[in-house]
């Protein structure tokens, strides 16, 4: 059976007379509760508008009950940015715009459901686990949001794995020898004092970015960095401000001497304010710091597509450079690193090296400028004994043996 047709009552029409003109006007609620009206010279015409507006505002209260997953997407995005940075808005805007908007964006919210949002985070598969946990994070955040406004009464991320049973691709911190060869790679290059920070301070890149001299003390009794600034890029242009990451962000880290000597080379030759800055003092800009690390990734023998263009065609060949190979167009451009290196795994290096050193986890929070010891733990930690070899004297030096076992080993030894 169809459903029955409503029927809209049109209010009577007022007549006013305005300068010797008679007009017809019908009063009305808009979509937010607030007084509006129609007008026409006659009552036919008024009454035309005021079903095309009634229409409107019905469609308006709808929309906001019923808001799309784009709408309601770029609202929540609106309410965050009251307290999140706005680096990290960016890149909140960026992963919901590609995996959620994308896939999702046209469904209004109440009709996604859990294999919708299950499908659209298939292509995360093969991205990164930190890439997966973001997105993971804003689709529940997204819908608990709209389930707590009573947007929606079946929230269907209730029950989202957090790995959908994809295996989570573990960031690896780098070796000792990883490291020593990474340092010979670049210690002449653009790139080198940002690694050694990096490496030797464990700061985030938009801490050492936004590093002034101010911040860097390095004739005192303990050589110190102070984290008081953060960098952003707006329309690739850079932001230096004091707003952190985090509250725990804001800290003095105690440095090596290797890299005391490092910035103080640096600072010698310095013509900036800053650390990090290009070739007229300025802070980089983000395209800046990737032509910069580039120096390091066109020296790895990662598998890369080159493109040539014949005859104004673009022909796209995969080349896979060989450990030691010099590169045809550039003699002194030697593929010698054997691994992939990120901005963000010299950070995992340094936390890593102080678990592994057996700094107390309240310690490596701090020097790390997490919020709390459990996500650097989390996070951090469970690369640290992982193989028999490394188990093997944790155990025995943790376990006491049988005295009558003790006594043999002592005979044996």
């Amino acid at each position: 059976m169809s459903k029955k047709k409503e029927e809209i009552r049109i209010p009577r029409c007022s007549v006013q007379t305005v300068k010797g003109k008679k007009y017809y006007r019908i009063q009305m609620k808009d979509a937010e509760g607030k007084n509006t009206s129609v007008s026409a010279k006659t009552e036919e015409e008024a009454r035309a508008k005021y079903l095309k507006k009634y229409k409107e505002i019905e469609d308006a209260k709808f929309r906001k009950l019923n808001p799309t997953v784009a709408e309601y997407a770029s609202k929540w995005l609106t309410m965050q940015s009251a307290h999140i940075s706005p680096t990290t808005l960016e890149g909140y805007t960026n992963a919901m715009n590609t995996y959620i908007v994308k896939p999702l964006g046209d469904m209004y919210m109440s009709d996604v459901t859990a294999d919708d949002i299950k499908m659209a985070m298939v292509p995360l598969a093969k991205r990164s686990s930190h890439t997966y946990a973001t997105v993971n994070m804003l689709v529940k955040s997204l819908f608990n949001s709209a389930e707590y406004s009573n947007l929606i009464s079946y929230n269907p991320t209730r029950n989202l794995n957090p790995r959908g049973g994809i295996p989570s691709k573990e960031r690896e911190p780098l070796t000792d020898a990883q490291t020593e060869l990474l340092l010979d790679t670049v210690r002449n290059l653009p790139p080198y004092v940002f690694v050694m920070i990096g490496l030797y301070a464990g700061m985030r890149r938009e801490e050492i970015l936004a590093l002034k001299w101010d911040c860097v003390f390095l004739d005192v009794a303990v050589p110190y960095i102070s984290v008081r600034r953060a960098w952003h890029e707006e329309k690739n242009r850079p932001v230096i401000n004091t707003r952190l990451k985090t509250r725990a962000a804001k800290r003095d880290i105690p440095i090596p001497k290797c890299l005391t000597e490092c910035l103080r080379q640096e600072k010698e030759r310095s013509i900036s304010e800053y650390v990090i800055a290009d070739s007229n003092g300025e802070p980089l800009s983000y395209s800046q710091f990737v032509r910069i690390w580039n120096y390091i990734k066109v020296r790895s023998t990662k598998e890369r597509t080159l493109t040539r263009y014949v005859n104004g065609q673009a022909i796209k060949k995969k080349f896979k450079p060989e450990l030691g190979q010099k590169c045809i167009n550039r003699e002194d451009l030697v593929y010698c690193l054997d691994f992939e290196v990120t901005p963000h795994q010299l950070r995992h290096t340094y936390i890593t090296n102080l678990i592994h050193a057996g700094v107390d986890p309240k310690t490596v929070q701090y020097l790390a400028g997490h919020e709390n010891s459990k996500v650097t733990m989390d996070i951090y930690a469970k690369v640290k004994y992982n193989k028999p070899e490394q188990l093997s004297s944790v155990v025995n030096s943790a376990l006491k043996l049988p005295s009558s076992d003790r006594e043999e080993e002592q005979e044996k030894n």
